[in-house]
């Protein structure tokens, strides 16, 4: 769409992974441009200036910014990787050694002369039909392999232009501690990037800041220290509102749950639904309309949010914003409502905040929320397991979930490189159909709702790493451990969202499987929607 022909529409939504505020700061790093090499070791230097934002968009850049500073990155020989001073060491089952042992060159000049030897009179076998199984046997730091073998394929990589290739290469170089590698490709990558390009440009272009950010420093750190500008609120709550319209995403899961909520409901004259990412309130708007229309009137609905602090920063103020919106609709549809706020984060949620009164029927709606909750793999608290557990203590008529199908939790880190990349890539992919390349807001869009996110996932360990997607199976498996037993969602769910899909590309995909909703592009599952009891 157009953006003079931009839907407006009452309520928000929330975006794909709305973050604590420390991670509201623009992801900001400095460019890793020369390099000096030893033989011994890598030494790791990273300025922190609030000079280099490149993840903040311009109308007058159209690709992906490419610095012409003087080097803020080397390597030195005879010492260890070093972390900046408000970065982290990464956990020895997160990160490979960074030990140099493939006797590289000592200068750039070498290299640049290396390559051209390499590109008319290198011997070697034939590497034109590598795949993603064998770009993973690229040769490593601790394996007997010559340097001509090595530049060899990289060359050839490079020249067959596959940027999905040389991306999952770099991170490959990165997992196996050959920074001397990882500084060629991504000096390479700088020129194949751009927002403003085809699906894999755009993400590559995120995905490469990613890299960059994770060799700068362990994670958040450096995007505190560097404190880029956060776009202004009412901007943000534009482009998710826009990224709302555009994708099927948000719709589908409220649609889904809302529906099975509406089913267990039926009955009830007293509903209490608590909302563990209340955002803008969108979800409830349809659920309200729905019940009004219940045949012997509506039940008294109440309905107690907890917030995050991005959706709060989006529309400039706290929940009672939400809980006015709300209800006043309701009042227009004359259904007894009652609003409340618990005032505490998901993890930090105690029975005593809900406010639960005897009489009522409850709902629990995590829409796109738990993933953000860490696990066991993180800290012995474990809050992600311990809210389930919570939860059902409650009693609830029905929970509903909502999640990306994606795996990107405890799986090491090249392998959660690749799945973020093939995970984001169908989603850039289903964003081209509708928004045109050369839209700004397009690029605000990808920018501010999603490639945080992706940076996060990327670059972030540990405790900052709050992007912590999970596929079906196991939020499957942590639910029963913790008592639940599936709530079948019913057929009339299913066809309504199929004639909500029928306003987007045929590319989407919805099947039903194992009593949850997929939703998809492509055949691609990126959205899985189910209940419980």
């Amino acid at each position: 769409m157009q953006t003079s022909q931009k839907k407006t529409i009452s309520d928000g939504s929330r975006r794909f992974g709305d973050q604590p505020m420390q991670y509201q700061e623009s992801y900001c790093w400095p460019p890793i441009q020369n390099v000096d090499a030893g033989s011994q070791g890598t030494h790791l230097s990273a300025m922190t200036s609030d000079q280099y934002c490149t993840l903040e968009s311009s109308s007058e850049t159209s690709a992906y910014p490419v610095h012409n500073s003087p080097s803020t990155a080397s390597f030195s020989p005879n010492e260890s990787v070093v972390s900046q001073p408000n970065s982290q060491s990464y956990p020895s089952d997160q990160q490979d050694s960074s030990e140099n042992a493939c006797g590289s060159p000592t200068s750039e000049s070498y290299v640049t002369h290396k390559l051209r030897e390499l590109e008319t009179a290198m011997l070697g076998p034939d590497s034109d039909n590598l795949d993603m199984h064998s770009m993973t046997a690229m040769p490593g730091p601790n394996q007997i392999v010559s340097e001509a073998e090595k530049w060899k394929f990289l060359v050839e990589m490079m020249s067959r232009g596959d940027l999905k290739e040389a991306l999952c290469t770099c991170a490959l170089a990165i997992a196996n501690g050959d920074m001397f590698t990882v500084e060629w490709l991504m000096s390479e990558l700088r020129q194949m990037v751009s927002v403003t390009g085809e699906p894999i440009q755009r993400l590559g272009a995120y995905m490469l800041e990613g890299l960059v950010a994770r060799l700068a420093s362990s994670g958040s750190s450096i995007y505190n220290a560097l404190r880029c500008k956060e776009p202004a609120g009412a901007d943000l709550l534009s482009y998710m509102l826009l990224l709302y319209e555009a994708c099927p995403y948000f719709k589908f899961g409220y649609m889904s749950a809302n529906g099975a909520i509406a089913d267990a409901m039926k009955d009830e004259i007293s509903v209490h639904i608590i909302d563990f990412q209340i955002a803008q309130g969108s979800q409830w708007v349809t659920l309200i309309q729905a019940l009004a229309a219940r045949p012997g009137g509506p039940p008294r609905i109440r309905i107690t949010g907890i917030d995050d602090s991005t959706s709060a920063y989006a529309r400039g103020g706290g929940l009672d914003m939400v809980g006015k919106r709300l209800l006043k609709l309701a009042e227009s549809y004359k259904v007894p409502f009652e609003f409340h706020t618990a005032g505490v984060s998901a993890s930090e949620i105690q029975i005593e905040n809900l406010g639960i009164q005897p009489g009522e029927a409850l709902a629990v709606n995590f829409a796109l929320t738990l993933h953000h909750l860490p696990d066991e793999s993180v800290g012995t608290q474990n809050p992600r397991d311990r809210l389930l557990r919570l939860v059902k203590s409650l009693s609830p008529k029905v929970v509903t979930l909502v999640e990306q199908e994606s795996n990107t939790n405890t799986v090491p880190f090249f392998a959660r490189f690749v799945e973020t990349l093939n995970y984001y890539l169908a989603i850039f992919e289903s964003i081209d159909v509708t928004l045109p390349r050369e839209n700004k807001e397009r690029i605000n869009v990808e920018q501010h709702c999603l490639a945080r996110e992706v940076v996060n996932i990327v670059a972030c360990e540990g405790a900052e790493r709050v992007e912590r997607h999970e596929p079906l199976g196991k939020w499957r498996s942590r639910f029963e451990m913790a008592g639940f037993t599936p709530y079948p969602l019913s057929s009339f769910v299913n066809s309504t969202i199929k004639i909500l899909l029928e306003n987007y590309s045929e590319k989407y995909t919805l099947e039903e499987r194992d009593g949850a909703l997929f939703l998809g592009w492509m055949n691609r599952p990126l959205v899985a929607s189910c209940a419980w009891r």
